[in-house]
């Protein structure tokens, strides 16, 4: 399953395959790394491949602070620091990932050698939320709550499988029942969900501020957009790729979740 690495006071899942050059992949809101097995067989031939569960995700520690851009750019360094790696990597968002992903590419350029966001969350016009703190100690709340009524152990599991039936146009969720149980029966990932969820709109805004200040991206892009969510998704992620300045493909048919709907177009992006 990997290993743990600690960094920002949180123990990090981390798993690392393959040989070559790196390819880190962050997945969207509420998911683990396990969401990416049918891509990484085809990548680690000649890839070295790193997932990593970001807090309250998968097998990682519970989230201490609410995510930032600049925040999520450095657990990418950090983590990779901590494994060893230093150069030039390609770094992969999936939805709000995609946030995180870009924000490395814009803070780490002497560290980035590509950029790919796979269905990416887009806020053309994010401003930052009014009462943040107050949204923050709502969502804290409701993840306690959540916990303390036992929802998670209840509906947990089930409650993920169909988010991933409903995101995708493939079939249902192929994760192992045993993983799927072990990490969505506790409150923990429930709690991080819920965090990172309230503070999408502060990192989006946070994301546009970079974008003004730091101008073009100084690597190769590609913005891939998953065909079933329909024409006026896939103008906005088309839009997105022309605000970066990167290259533009459509995974026909594919839902949400293309790793697991068109994993060879995610592959061959990368």
């Amino acid at each position: 399953m990997g290993r743990f690495l600690r960094w920002g006071g949180v123990a990090h899942h981390v798993v690392v395959e393959g040989a070559g050059p790196v390819v880190v992949l962050s997945a969207g809101l509420g998911m683990s790394w396990f969401d990416w097995d049918p891509v990484v067989p085809l990548l680690t031939p000649r890839h070295t491949v790193v997932r990593f569960d970001r807090p309250g995700h998968g097998l990682s520690g519970p989230a201490v602070a609410p995510p930032t851009a600049a925040g999520e750019a450095g657990r990418i360094a950090g983590l990779l620091d901590g494994l060893g790696l230093t150069g030039p990597v390609t770094v992969v968002g999936h939805s709000i990932a995609g946030f995180h992903a870009e924000a490395f590419a814009r803070l780490h350029p002497s560290r980035t050698a590509g950029l790919v966001l796979v269905d990416s969350s887009v806020e053309e016009r994010a401003r930052p939320p009014a009462a943040l703190p107050a949204r923050l100690a709502l969502a804290r709340a409701l993840g306690f709550l959540l916990g303390h009524a036992g929802v998670p152990a209840a509906l947990g599991p089930a409650t993920r499988r169909a988010v991933v039936r409903a995101s995708r146009t493939g079939g249902g969720d192929p994760a192992p029942r045993d993983l799927v149980r072990l990490c969505y029966r506790g409150s923990r990932v429930w709690r991080g969900l819920v965090l990172e969820n309230a503070a999408y709109g502060s990192v989006a805004a946070e994301l546009l501020s970079l974008r003004r200040k730091l101008g073009p991206l100084d690597c190769p892009a590609t913005v891939l957009a998953g065909g079933a969510g329909g024409g006026r998704w896939v103008g906005r992620q088309r839009g997105l790729a022309g605000v970066l300045g990167a290259g533009f493909a459509v995974a026909e048919g594919a839902g949400h979740l293309l790793m697991l709907d068109a994993p060879g177009v995610v592959a061959s992006a990368i």
